[in-house]
């Protein structure tokens, strides 16, 4: 791994005590397992949304359920509870574990667990598995000042007809390789093309670039709907700065003044580097540093609304 990354966190000790909740029934963190027999395990057979709690709120969590349950469609795959249930479960959980502020939240969904080792729905017994892993993480401050060196990998993302890339399943071999070879390469994330070699997104994360005053993504036609991804694209409309969802080339990121990446864990992350060439001035730019603020104001509206 490179030496920095949008993952990067520093360990927590109090995310030795937490409680983790199984189906609702809460476990300590060395006892919390799920059976081997589990479709997650066995196939990778499940859906999952990354979450984070800001003064005891857990933002946009409508919009995540929203796409928790379109995947859970798509797989026909019958949660088994109501999304006011689900939500419920997750704040049970917070409470439990006293925790209200830099907290990210793992929310998994699996078919569930099967009579054998074997691919077809139709030999899973019972319900769905949900699992909720709360932990006290927060993104390592200094990349907002030295930001994160992208490479450009040839794992594609592909077309829908193979594995649809807007489902957040649990099947993410396609990011996995792609994020090897970043790593391989002493790179922080993976930037990842589609099949016909515009940018589409990175291994973890959403890419952005602004050129001439003007913010790209990608298409979007190949990467999931990321929640911070679309709540920037909103923020530039509402604030009159030029968004576009287009079709670009790896050299016209290159050429870009700024770039940045977005997820719910970290927000906006500068990108001072693509492939070995500097972006703009190797920095924090105006436009990413105006839309991190606009960002975390969205965030305080969004708690104290809720």
């Amino acid at each position: 791994m490179g030496q920095n990354s949008t993952h990067s966190f520093r360990q927590d000790p109090r995310n030795a005590e937490i409680l983790i909740n199984i189906n609702g029934e809460l476990f300590p963190r060395d006892k919390a397992v799920v059976s081997v027999f589990d479709s997650g395990f066995i196939l990778g057979d499940g859906i999952w949304e990354g979450l984070r709690a800001h003064h005891g709120v857990i933002p946009f969590l409508d919009r995540h359920l929203k796409r928790l349950w379109e995947g859970a469609k798509a797989l026909d795959l019958d949660m088994q509870m109501s999304q006011q249930e689900l939500k419920d479960r997750l704040y049970a959980t917070l409470a439990a574990n006293q925790m209200d502020e830099d907290v990210h939240i793992r929310l998994m969904v699996s078919r569930g667990v099967k009579s054998t080792p074997y691919q077809d729905p139709a030999v899973t017994i019972g319900g769905p598995t949900i699992v909720i892993i709360p932990e006290y993480k927060t993104p390592d401050p200094t990349l907002n000042d030295s930001g994160i060196r992208h490479y450009t990998v040839y794992v594609r993302r592909g077309y829908p007809d193979v594995q649809d890339p807007k489902i957040n399943s649990h099947s993410k071999l396609n990011c996995i390789f792609a994020c090897i070879q970043g790593n391989k390469a002493g790179f922080d994330e993976a930037l990842m093309l589609d099949p016909h070699g515009h940018v589409s997104t990175c291994n973890s994360t959403h890419f952005f670039i602004v050129r001439e005053g003007e913010v790209w993504t990608s298409s979007g036609d190949y990467c999931l709907d990321g929640i911070t991804r679309r709540n920037v694209i909103n923020l530039c409309k509402a604030n009159g700065i030029p968004v576009y969802e287009k079709n670009f080339s790896v050299m016209q990121a290159y050429g870009a003044e700024e770039s940045f990446v977005t997820g719910t864990f970290a927000g906006l992350t500068p990108v001072v580097e693509i492939d070995g060439r500097v972006v703009g001035e190797g920095s924090r730019g105006p436009v990413t540093d105006r839309l991190q603020a606009l960002y975390l104001q969205m965030i305080a509206a969004e708690c104290q609304e809720r």
